[in-house]
């Protein structure tokens, strides 16, 4: 983790593959709204999720070169080995950008079991002597799909050494307490942060993004609404930190018509 008493930000956004609120598929307006509105300078990760094509070659729809120049992060899958194909962005549409302060140690792409093909990205990065792990990812809509696309990824974690670890992403669990999908014996280990509604997008009851983290990582942070036209999906900002104390993270609140 980043040294003690500092926090690590990050954001969550499925851009639904950039249709917005009124149904039109615009990817200029969702890089504009990621690039304007939901990202800011404290941002230190941005963890997208349905930001490739559905169908292979999972195409990129975002312009990666603007995003960096805008935002000043890196994009995580430069790489080819880091993205499922030449043309993808990232990994069956889990896209990760960093902040150039974090260095990257390693990064593993899971292959998570359901009907639709859905993936984790595994990122090991190290700050100022601090290590931690940020997963990216987007679960199904499945209950018994979850709980075995986590347990894959538990197990691939189990043969990883241990460190501070964030998990992040449109995690499609409604249950505030997490259900079995989430669990420390799926999982083997224990994964705790809050659950502030993000869905539907008009008036959200369900906890479905998440930011999660093991100790002796925790989330925590606070932040202002942030107005923006997302695509059905509200975009989540938290802070994750070993030691610093203070408010859960927040729902970041869509405007009231598109752009």
């Amino acid at each position: 983790m980043p040294a003690p008493n500092t926090t690590f930000s990050c954001v969550s956004w499925n851009i639904h593959r950039a249709r917005g609120n009124d149904g039109m598929v615009d990817a200029a307006r969702t890089q504009a709204v990621l690039c304007d509105e939901v990202w800011t300078p404290r941002v230190e990760a941005v963890v997208l999720q349905e930001a490739d094509e559905e169908r292979p070659p999972h195409r990129g729809l975002l312009d990666i070169a603007a995003i960096e120049a805008r935002t000043g992060l890196v994009h995580l899958h430069a790489e080819p080995s880091r993205r499922w194909g030449e043309e993808s962005h990232g990994f069956l549409g889990v896209v990760l950008f960093l902040d150039p302060s974090l260095r990257v140690e390693d990064v593993a792409l899971v292959d998570l079991p359901g009907h639709c093909h859905r993936g984790a990205v595994v990122v090991d990065a190290a700050r100022a002597g601090q290590h931690l792990r940020l997963i990216g990812t987007h679960l199904s809509l499945s209950q018994g799909l979850r709980v075995a696309q986590m347990r894959t990824l538990g197990q691939h974690l189990f043969r990883r050494p241990r460190r501070p670890t964030i998990l992040v992403g449109d995690l499609n669990e409604w249950r505030p307490w997490g259900g079995l999908a989430l669990s420390r014996r799926v999982l083997g280990e224990r994964f705790v942060g809050p659950a502030p509604p993000t869905f539907p997008v008009r008036r959200p009851v369900l906890p479905l993004d998440r930011v999660l983290a093991t100790a002796p990582a925790r989330v925590a942070g606070s932040a202002s609404d942030m107005a923006f036209c997302g695509p059905f999906y509200l975009a989540l900002l938290a802070f994750a930190a070993a030691q610093v104390r203070s408010a859960r993270p927040i729902a970041l609140r869509p405007a009231d018509k598109a752009r």
